[in-house]
């Protein structure tokens, strides 16, 4: 796919539905063989990201235990500004499902946004012996 084909997105067009939870530049340590950004570097990003919102609803320790969709739309380059949108797509009892959308601003083409990534990662609230625990109610922001 040319970079012409490339679908773009002016900045107007980022998600509003969704926070901004993190902004980072991958550098050339982060690269394969092939001059891209290591997929598993892409996704250690988007789980730090994607715990954002439920560090705020747990009120404690918790870890990722399901990737349950991850899709590279692109590839992510050396000097891409990534910028990661998350919103909470489900609250249970113990766990929390979000989604996180990652958009690249080029280094050539600042102001203009690709999507290159999105994922749905789920949460669980865990007590000091690693076992699931309620997440507390009045927790839920507002």
């Amino acid at each position: 796919m040319s970079n012409a084909s490339l679908p773009r997105f002016p900045a107007a067009d980022l998600p509003t539905d969704k926070e901004l939870v993190l902004k980072v530049i991958p550098m050339p340590a982060d690269c394969n063989a092939n001059g891209d950004i290591f997929g598993g570097w892409v996704m250690a990003q988007v789980d730090l990201a994607g715990a954002v919102l439920p560090a705020r609803y747990t009120q404690g320790r918790f870890a990722t235990v399901a990737v349950n969709q991850f899709i590279f739309k692109q590839p992510v380059r050396v000097g891409d500004i990534l910028s990661f949108f998350s919103s909470v797509s489900r609250l249970g009892n113990t766990s929390i499902t979000v989604q996180v959308e990652v958009y690249a601003e080029r280094f050539k083409s600042q102001g203009q946004y690709v999507k290159v990534t999105e994922a749905s990662l789920t949460y669980v609230a865990i007590d000091e012996q690693g076992r699931p625990r309620a997440i507390p109610k009045d927790s839920v922001p507002v």
